[in-house]
C-alpha cells in the first residue's frame, strides 16, 4: 500500500486523464460529460420503450424489470415516508437507474494497460454528484416549506431548544457535501484501483484482475445508487413530516 501512495505521488499514475476543453474559461471534461448524456439516454430510451410495449397481460422482461423496481421503491418510501412519500417515487426511482447505469459503465473495457477508460463513470466526477446532491436538497427544502409553511420552516431550525440552531443549520449544510461524496468517493477509488492494477501488476496479470475488480466494482456501484436513492427519501420524509420536530 505504501508503494502504491509513493507511486501515485510520484505522478506516475495519471488520476485525471480525461479528454479536456476550454469553454468560455472553464475546463470541461468531454468524456464526462458524453458518459453523462449516454447513461441519461439509456435510461430515458428503457423508460419510452417500456411505456410504449406497455401491457396488462403477461410483461415483458422489460416491463416486469420496470414493474420490480418501482414496487421495490413504493415500498422502500412506504416503510420510510408513509403514504405521504408518494411524491419522491419519481425523483427516487430516476435517480437510482441514472446513477446504477452510470456507475456501471466502468465495466466497458479500458486500454489495453487499463491506464485508460474509454468511457469513464460520470460518477466518479465530482462535479456530477454535487449537482445531484443540490437538486435533491434543493426539492427537499422546497417541499419542506410547502409542508410546513415559511414560518414552521424557520421554527423547526430551533428545535428542540433554541441553542440548537447552529448545530441544525450546519446539519442541513453538510447533507449535500456528504450526499455527493459518499457516492463520489466510492466511485473515484473503484478509477483508482483499476489505474493502481494497471501499474503494480505484470501485464499478463492486469486484464484479469481488471475483469474481477469491475465485477465487484458493479456490486459497488449498485449498492451506491441504492444509497443515493435511498437517503433522498429519508431526506424528504424527515424535511415533510411535520410531526417529528427535531
Amino acid at each position: 500500500m505504501i508503494g502504491a501512495v509513493h507511486l501515485l505521488a510520484s505522478g506516475n499514475i495519471d488520476i485525471s486523464n480525461h479528454v479536456t476543453r476550454k469553454v468560455f474559461g472553464l475546463s470541461i471534461e468531454l468524456d464526462v460529460v458524453w458518459a453523462t448524456l449516454i447513461a441519461a439516454i439509456i435510461v430515458i430510451t428503457l423508460g419510452l420503450l417500456a411505456a410504449r410495449r406497455a401491457t396488462s397481460g403477461v410483461p415483458g422482461k422489460l416491463q416486469l424489470f420496470f414493474e420490480t423496481t418501482v414496487d421495490q421503491v413504493n415500498q422502500l418510501v412506504e416503510s420510510t415516508v408513509g403514504p405521504a412519500g408518494v411524491k419522491i417515487v419519481p425523483l427516487a426511482l430516476a435517480l437510482f437507474l441514472f446513477i446504477l447505469t452510470a456507475n456501471w459503465l466502468e465495466v466497458i473495457p479500458s486500454s489495453p494497460h487499463g491506464a485508460t477508460e474509454y468511457l469513464p463513470s460520470p460518477t466518479a466526477n465530482v462535479n456530477l454528484t454535487y449537482a445531484m446532491a443540490l437538486v435533491v436538497i434543493v426539492i427537499v427544502h422546497a417541499a419542506s416549506i410547502r409542508a410546513r409553511g415559511l414560518r414552521g420552516y424557520v421554527k423547526h431550525y430551533f428545535q428542540p431548544f433554541p441553542f440548537f440552531f447552529p448545530i441544525n443549520v450546519i446539519e442541513e449544510i453538510t447533507k449535500p457535501i456528504t450526499l455527493a461524496l459518499r457516492l463520489f468517493g466510492n466511485l473515484f477509488a473503484g478509477t483508482l484501483m483499476l489505474l493502481l492494477i494497471a501499474a503494480l501488476l505484470p501485464v499478463f496479470i492486469v486484464p484479469v484482475a481488471d475483469v474481477a475488480w469491475k465485477l465487484f466494482d458493479m456490486f459497488i456501484g449498485f449498492i451506491q445508487a441504492f444509497i443515493f436513492a435511498l437517503l433522498t427519501i429519508v431526506y424528504y420524509g424527515m424535511a415533510t413530516t411535520v410531526d417529528a420536530e427535531h
